[in-house]
């Protein structure tokens, strides 16, 4: 499963994003999964630059090195990018995102604290949804002001029509 798949624990709960190492989508089995900087690189989207950044300022757990010194990363390396990635699109500070991998590092004791952050940048992402929503009905509406002017079918009613074709 990956950080974007869902479960629904229990009846009557919404499902919710998990992250789970035993993941299906990872180009290479647990036991067998050492990555170079820039296979990880290829797989993530990444620059070998931004994941070496990511190490140096503490957002990347500690990763794995060969005999000679060259980054080795896991599946689980991979799983934690694509977390990283997510709380990337939610707009949270890279501060806040350290902040977060060194309270995952601290252990249990920061659950709470974790659970605030999360809740805080949940709240943000809620707020800018709604903005875009607003933001949407404006564009809406003026595609149906200048579709009644030069007598196309206005967005709304295209939309309408689509969702009831594909329905």
């Amino acid at each position: 499963m990956t950080v974007t798949e869902t479960e629904t624990p229990h009846a009557g709960t919404p499902p919710r994003p998990v992250q789970c190492a035993e993941q299906a989508g990872h180009p290479r089995p647990d036991g067998q999964d050492k990555y170079t900087i820039s296979e990880v690189a290829a797989f993530t989207g990444l620059s070998a630059h931004t994941l070496r950044w990511y190490e140096r300022i503490g957002l990347m757990p500690h990763v794995d090195r060969s005999h000679t010194g060259q980054r080795r990363f896991s599946n689980r390396d991979l799983d934690w990018l694509e977390l990283v990635g997510k709380l990337r699109l939610t707009g949270m500070t890279v501060a806040d995102m350290v902040r977060y991998a060194e309270m995952v590092r601290e252990g249990e004791t920061t659950i709470p604290a974790r659970k605030a952050l999360l809740e805080a940048t949940r709240q943000d992402v809620l707020s800018r949804i709604a903005e875009l929503r607003d933001t949407l009905a404006v564009l809406d509406y003026k595609i149906d002001h200048y579709a009644r002017k030069t007598g196309d079918l206005p967005a709304a009613a295209a939309v309408a029509a689509q969702t009831t074709a594909t329905a």
